[in-house]
């Protein structure tokens, strides 16, 4: 009689996987694809692959003269697109030494925290569909709504806006509006406690949250990242308290910077909660102060053909992602020499390296879900 042993799987045992999450996966909000080197159930290197999306604006800003860039400047972070534009009319501004009517400075910090609203309901809603829960993403879409339903008569636009002008604004309010949007403010908020019931009550949405995917401080000035993600790990900083810019500066009474310290995807969930919830108190303080404020021009008077001085410039802003930034250099001509633009997004991604190694694959989507990015944001 022969004995004959067989080995099943023998070599798999010390070979490390190579797992390809996306390049389109539920929790990425764009096209991106996470590279996994895996031991069994845990993540043992990670690596975020981008580019799939990239259109390259910055070398057509070159190509485009200082009233056409704002349409590309709007698209690469689709679900913040006024803020987009705010952020390049703002450094065209300063190399212009424009000052803006005090009612587009107004009109355009209350369109920014509306579109703060609407950025931070899509990620309320969207995260807990990642972990398995579909309730929230049908009240995120329905508050969305009525706010959309307001940002589209004021500008004609659902998504990219085209508001903003260097100088100011398109043009001024339609009749009625801001008690329009008074109401659907009011609206909203009357029903944000849905968040804290169904999404911040849920013992499941917890208990995959809580202390997983933990960001350190040290971790967070390294990589740059900003936002809701950074002050969830602590980091206290923002552009609109540190250094003020449109109307914030007299909005310090209301304007509240959310923090917590347990950096984990739980804390980065209760910082955006908390910090739509301000975003409407900021929406009603900035309608209070255009009430009062007396019939006037909403943008300035511009030369047909419109040309920076020569020199160069930074301008940022705290988008609902994050630090925004806009280095314009100009030659003096009526395109821009170069339009380096700072997107929040590509440094909250490339903290997953550090993040996702030593998690399982079952956290990897709270984490990634978590990160709140828009891909195209990353790749601009």
């Amino acid at each position: 009689m022969t004995e004959t042993t067989v080995g099943i799987g023998g070599a798999a045992e010390s070979t490390d996987m190579v797992l390809n999450i996306g390049p389109q996966h539920p929790s990425t909000h764009g096209v991106l694809r996470l590279k996994l080197v895996l031991d069994g159930e845990r993540v043992g290197h990670a690596e975020p692959v981008i580019g799939y999306m990239h259109r390259g604006a910055e070398k057509l800003f070159e190509a485009r003269d200082y009233r056409q860039i704002v349409m590309l400047a709007n698209r690469h972070d689709w679900l913040s697109a006024f803020s987009n534009e705010l952020g390049v009319v703002m450094a065209v501004e300063r190399m212009l030494g424009m000052e803006v009517p005090e009612r587009a400075v107004w009109t355009r910090t209350l369109l920014a925290e509306l579109n703060r609203v609407l950025n931070h309901l899509m990620f309320l809603g969207s995260y807990p569909l990642e972990l398995g829960g579909i309730t929230p993403v049908f009240h995120a879409f329905r508050e969305r709504e009525e706010l959309q339903a307001v940002m589209e008569e004021i500008s004609g636009g659902r998504m990219h806006y085209m508001f903003n002008r260097v100088g100011g604004l398109k043009e001024d309010m339609p009749a009625g509006w801001t008690g329009r949007a008074r109401q659907a403010v009011a609206d909203v908020r009357s029903r944000m406690d849905v968040y804290d019931r169904l999404v911040l009550g849920n013992e499941i949405f917890r208990g995959r949250t809580r202390g997983v995917g933990v960001l350190t401080p040290q971790t967070v000035h390294a990589f740059g990242v900003s936002g809701p993600i950074a002050r969830a790990s602590g980091v206290d900083f923002d552009l609109r308290r540190d250094e003020p810019y449109l109307a914030y500066g007299a909005l310090q009474d209301t304007l509240k910077v959310v923090t917590r310290t347990e950096g984990d995807c739980l804390a980065r969930f209760e910082c955006l909660l908390e910090q739509t919830h301000n975003a409407l108190d900021l929406a009603d303080a900035c309608l209070d102060r255009l009430a009062e404020l007396p019939p006037g021009p909403i943008n300035q008077r511009l030369p047909k053909v419109l040309k920076a001085p020569e020199g160069h410039t930074y301008a940022w802003t705290e988008n609902p992602l994050g630090i925004n930034g806009y280095y314009l250099v100009s030659k003096g001509e009526k395109t821009p020499y170069r339009l380096k633009l700072r997107s929040a997004s590509y440094n909250n991604v490339q903290v997953l390296t550090e993040l996702l190694p030593g998690t399982l694959v079952a956290d990897m989507v709270a984490i990634l879900g978590s990160m709140f990015f828009v891909v195209g944001d990353i790749d601009k």
